[in-house]
């Protein structure tokens, strides 16, 4: 029984810790979200939960009510970041999922209400890079096997010590409980800070997988391709010269064998800049110069 007390009180112990880096985020009617203190000034919450741009309030775990103003939104990865006026928070401690695995305690911790909601389970999956279905980039996977409940969305995954292992969401995955790494994360508030949003190139082509002949396989070092099935007129793309069939290989120094690696690529090259396309046409090699445009975030 002693024991159980032990560990009963170290898992309080560890959600008030990480409650002291979660806020209640007003900006929709009837439900509050939840936010992850980023700084002392920052809170990084769900963008779906956002809707309005204006009239934002934020309740600091004190009880302190701030207006907030949006710095920017990554829809596709469901991320927002507010600022408050009257930096006083206190930044949640963020930890690399790496450290997560299968089967350690999960502690999901929000603030729909004024005083903190704990969830306890278990992280559920791991793994490596995925995409949405909108195609952003997510540095690692990590879901927990804790239900999504009203005001979800925002709140913390917390490991056993407190620390923050991400940002939850139930927009990103039907019925599961998807959690953004810090990784994932630093990166896009990096982003907005800097640019006021997530800058993505944009080539404007439609591509389908192909495997290359034995031939073709030798010279380009990998057994597949992007065959360009669609040109978007006046795209980047388009005006560089690129045409139906041909077959992608390389965008700059980036091998494509899939439609990932050609994503990837993208994400790596915002808009402005100046890209060598490797395809091939009618069997020969060609490079072609492209100018990226700007690709929704959307």
């Amino acid at each position: 029984m002693k024991q159980n007390v032990i560990g009963s009180n170290a898992l309080a112990d560890a959600v008030e810790r990480a409650a002291a880096g979660v806020v209640r985020v007003e900006a929709r009617p009837r439900i509050a979200s939840s936010g992850i203190a980023w700084a002392p000034d920052l809170v990084v919450t769900a963008d779906h939960t956002l809707e309005r741009d204006d009239a934002i309030r934020v309740t600091a775990p004190d009880g302190t009510l701030f207006p907030a103003t949006v710095l920017g939104r990554e829809p596709a990865l469901d991320v927002a970041v507010l600022r408050i006026e009257g930096g006083v928070l206190q930044p949640a401690t963020l930890v690399e999922s790496e450290s997560a695995r299968a089967g350690h305690v999960a502690l999901v911790v929000s603030r729909a209400g004024v005083t903190p909601r704990a969830s306890l389970g278990i992280v559920s999956v791991t793994g490596g890079e995925w995409r949405t279905w909108g195609g952003a980039r997510v540095e690692r996977k990590l879901c927990s096997d804790v239900r999504p409940y009203p005001g979800f969305s925002g709140s913390m995954l917390a490991d056993a010590e407190g620390r923050a292992l991400g940002m939850n969401t139930s927009r990103l995955s039907r019925g599961a409980a998807v959690a953004l790494p810090a990784v994932t994360l630093r990166r896009i508030v990096e982003q907005i800070l800097t640019h006021g949003g997530v800058q993505r190139g944009f080539l404007g082509v439609g591509t389908l997988p192909v495997r290359l002949p034995a031939g073709f396989e030798a010279t380009v070092g990998r057994p597949s391709a992007l065959l360009v099935v669609s040109v978007q007129a006046g795209s980047p793309a388009d005006t560089a010269g690129v045409l139906l069939g041909d077959v992608v290989v390389a965008l700059g120094a980036t091998p494509i064998a899939r439609v990932p690696d050609l994503l990837s690529a993208l994400d790596e090259a915002p808009s402005g800049e100046q890209r060598s396309l490797h395809v091939l046409r009618g069997g020969e090699p060609r490079t072609l110069e492209v100018t990226l445009g700007a690709r929704d975030a959307a």
